[in-house]
């Protein structure tokens, strides 16, 4: 059974913006990642792991973007 309250499908819009993100920082795409950070902020966790993700991909660019997200 699904509902269709607001909460829920906030939070699946926030994951698929999330796994997005993920994906675009995996193929190295500058302006999409800023694009989905843009009037967003990432909680410590969450930033750390994009960091890292970033570094792994090796595209510096993309990881100061992440770093200059303000934390929630």
């Amino acid at each position: 059974m699904t509902t269709n309250e607001p909460s829920e499908k906030t939070e699946d819009r926030s994951l698929n913006n999330h796994a997005a993100l993920k994906t675009s920082i995996a193929n190295g795409d500058v302006r999409e990642v800023k694009t989905r950070l843009k009037g967003h902020s990432l909680n410590k966790l969450e930033k750390g792991y994009l960091i890292d993700l970033a570094r792994l991909s090796g595209n510096s660019e993309i990881e100061e973007v992440i770093k200059s997200t303000p934390e929630s």
